[in-house]
């Protein structure tokens, strides 16, 4: 039976019991018959949580840019919310003895509580207090202690063939993978990259090993790679493919694109960094040194989510020979960094031409890639991807790509993605020759 920790924070027992909570701390701050609380302290709690509101929306979407598309109205009706509660906590303190100031403080910090996950059910950033709590309390894997002999003998498999037709695990092997923190050295890109993470199958550990595929996997932003291992569960995810698959299933590495939790390189060679050289030089370098996979003169699979699956795509197009295999979820028609006027000054010192010469619609008017194949999924209810994502399909099928238009239930949320990578594993398995689906 799962602990308190692996309870779910996105729906069931905690957000109900914060909501009711929330409620009662509700009715319990205001309660007072007093003239002036009604008179002009209720109405000024208000007032202050109504102004906080307007004024997250006007910094966040109006000034300040880290995301990509405007905080929903909700969100900022759950900011206003718990200003207000914390507001009425020393309009109450008059009058209150010790005990009752201590209460007050409480229920305003329940209904910060209930705000929080009001917000992290829209967003479906944390689904339990464990992923909420990883970077304290997660249990992970010295890199040096499972990245093995890169040099070991190989399983691999004949032509015509896919790698589990000849794989049989051995004795002992481990039913579950392992995650490890790694840094990728930017020796070429000078890219300020944060830690970057990997994934090892439990058949890695085998000797000999199969060689397995490579899987590249980007963060949206803002965020972090550790995203995908908290957040998104990328472990839980990749061992419920191996346990079907006897152990197999691809490597995978998670890159920093972004050098900071708010920062928007945009994945490209720019101004603002040359995050493209990073991924198509000093990845490749790093995974050549350190682990033993299919070489990259085979190809390997790159995807994302938001803005990572704008720059899977980005990748896909701009080095087709590295990355012939995309997985785009969610993301945007092209990149930016609010409008394209906004994005070509800042990155390209105003100059138009280069941007459209890395700008992947642009591209894909003018040259084929018949070599390339990608999945292009969206939540079924995401009104501002979902239209984005239908003009890229198009624009990949105009130039000769094999690919493929998915929709899932669900939004612009992480629950979208998390069922979107563990829908589409087999399809990344069948390209790398892993296994059939």
């Amino acid at each position: 039976m799962a602990g308190p920790l692996d309870w779910s924070l996105l729906g069931g027992v905690v957000p109900l019991a914060l909501l009711g909570g929330a409620a009662v701390s509700g009715v319990l701050l205001l309660a007072d018959r007093g003239r002036a609380w009604w008179r002009w302290k209720v109405p000024s709690a208000a007032a202050l949580g109504v102004v906080a509101g307007i004024l997250t929306g006007v910094i966040v979407d109006d000034w300040w840019h880290p995301f990509p598309d405007r905080l929903p109205v909700g969100v900022l009706v759950w900011v206003g919310l718990a200003v207000s509660a914390v507001a009425l906590v020393p309009l109450r303190f008059a009058g209150l003895g010790w005990k009752g100031r201590v209460g007050a403080c409480c229920g305003a910090v329940v209904v910060v509580l209930a705000a929080s996950s009001q917000v992290n059910r829209h967003y479906q950033y944390y689904p339990t207090l464990r992923a909420a709590l990883g970077p304290w309390i997660g249990s992970y894997t010295d890199f040096a202690k499972v990245s093995g002999d890169r040099h070991g003998p190989l399983i691999v498999a004949p032509a015509g063939k896919m790698l589990a037709d000849v794989w049989s695990p051995p004795a002992g092997l481990p039913v579950k993978g392992t995650v490890s923190q790694v840094r990728i050295p930017p020796t070429v890109s000078h890219f300020g990259a944060r830690g970057a993470w990997v994934y090892l199958p439990p058949a890695y550990q085998a000797s000999p090993r199969p060689q397995l595929p490579l899987l590249v996997l980007i963060a949206g932003q803002p965020g972090s790679p550790r995203d995908w291992i908290d957040s998104l569960g990328l472990k839980r995810i990749m061992d419920a493919y191996a346990v079907a698959h006897k152990g197999l299933a691809p490597v995978v590495v998670v890159p920093d694109v972004l050098g900071s939790q708010f920062a928007n390189p945009l994945c490209l060679n720019s101004k603002l960094g040359d995050v493209q050289t990073y991924l198509t030089t000093d990845v490749p370098a790093w995974v050549r040194a350190n682990l033993q996979v299919v070489p990259s003169e085979r190809g390997w699979t790159i995807g994302g989510y938001s803005f990572g699956g704008t720059c899977s795509l980005q990748l896909a197009v701009q080095d087709p020979a590295l990355y012939p295999s995309f997985l785009d979820m969610s993301g945007q028609s092209e990149p930016t960094l609010g409008s394209r006027s906004e994005t070509v000054k800042a990155a390209f010192g105003g100059n138009a031409a280069a941007f459209s010469a890395v700008n992947p619609l642009d591209v894909l008017k003018t040259k084929k890639f018949p070599q390339v194949a990608g999945v292009i999924l969206v939540g079924a209810s995401d009104g501002t991807y979902g239209p984005q994502q239908r003009q890229v399909f198009a624009a990949c099928q105009q130039a000769g790509m094999k690919v493929s238009y998915v929709e899932v239930p669900g939004g612009h949320s992480f629950d979208t993605w998390r069922v979107g990578l563990a829908r589409e594993l087999p399809w990344i398995a069948e390209q790398n020759g892993l296994a059939r689906p």
